[in-house]
C-alpha cells in the first residue's frame, strides 16, 4: 500500500471524527437555542459538520484514485 492511499485513510478517519463531534455539537444547548431563533446551527457546529464532510471526501478519493500505477 503506498503513502498516498495511507493518507486518504487517516482523512477519511479524522473526517468522520470531525463530522462525529459536529453531530454531537449540535445537540447542545447553544446550538438547540440558535435552532430555535435563527433556524442554523452555530458557526462552530456548521465548520465541524462541513469540514469533516470535506476531509472525508478528500480522503475517499485519495484512497480511490491514489496510487495508480502509469503503464510504461
Amino acid at each position: 500500500m503506498n503513502t498516498q492511499r495511507i493518507a486518504g485513510i487517516v482523512l477519511v478517519v479524522v473526517g468522520l471524527v470531525l463530522l462525529v463531534v459536529g453531530l454531537n455539537a449540535s445537540e447542545s444547548v447553544a446550538d438547540q437555542v440558535s435552532n430555535t431563533f435563527t433556524g442554523t446551527w452555530t458557526d462552530k457546529t456548521a465548520w465541524y459538520v462541513y469540514g469533516g464532510l470535506g476531509v472525508g471526501l478528500l480522503g475517499l478519493l485519495a484512497v480511490v484514485f491514489g496510487g495508480r500505477r502509469k503503464l510504461a
